[in-house]
């Protein structure tokens, strides 16, 4: 099956995706398609460029692979189908949000809205087999999320970038935030234990202040799944 990517991100990561190390991570992780179940369907591998062109990103949330339990992973981090229970990292982000987790208006945790708003909901690793985290990591997927990372630092500005747990800070080393022409905003992952409550709490506000300041449209972080918000 061929793995269809953006127009946009087809263009700027040409080159990486000429590199005989890319070519070996397609044929290795279609094989492990045929013979093991693996996460996301792979039409979702690219679902987080597909939702959100080269020059839209505004926001990059940084996760570490995707979930590997049946039904979840959509190629968006963080995010579950409608209809899916909400996993403990999602709950994590709607509490700093101020989502209401309880009573019968119960949230999605399906996260496409933020990614049609510009925000790019990117693992370290694209892919993982089914019940196994981190089974995909050796695929070189890193090298290609870095090669991400990197053509966003160099092509774009004022962009926000939220890392989430030790693997995603990895990526800090490629964004460039003198004079203010990035953002980085580094916390624990929020499926972590977190005594005293997660460290990232602040991330969305300080996300928005930051665009505004720099002209930038905000993110309407209440808006996921079918509804307007979510109190």
């Amino acid at each position: 099956m061929e793995w269809i990517l953006e127009k946009s991100w087809r263009e700027k990561l040409k080159d990486v995706m000429d590199e005989p190390y890319y070519r070996e991570l397609v044929d290795k992780v279609q094989e492990e398609y045929e013979n093991k179940t693996c996460y996301p369907p792979e039409d979702k591998i690219f679902n987080a460029f597909n939702l959100c062109p080269f020059d839209k990103v505004k926001v990059v949330i940084m996760g570490q692979d995707p979930y590997f339990n049946p039904g979840q992973a959509m190629g968006l981090s963080f995010s579950v189908p409608e209809g899916v229970q909400l996993p403990p990292s999602l709950k994590t982000l709607y509490r700093a949000l101020g989502i209401n987790l309880n009573g019968i208006n119960r949230p999605s945790g399906d996260l496409t809205r933020w990614a049609e708003q510009g925000v790019l909901l990117l693992n370290t690793v694209l892919t993982v087999r089914e019940k196994q985290a981190n089974s995909h990591r050796k695929y070189k997927w890193r090298l290609f999320t870095d090669a991400v990372v990197s053509a966003l630092n160099e092509e774009r500005e004022h962009i926000v970038f939220m890392l989430w747990g030790r693997i995603a800070q990895r990526k800090e080393r490629f964004i460039r935030t003198d004079n203010g022409r990035h953002m980085v905003l580094k916390a624990v992952h929020p499926a972590a234990r977190c005594y005293g409550g997660w460290d990232g709490n602040d991330h969305f506000t300080c996300c928005n202040e930051y665009l505004k300041k720099n002209g930038v449209e905000r993110i309407n972080w209440k808006i996921v799944g079918n509804r307007e918000t979510y109190l």
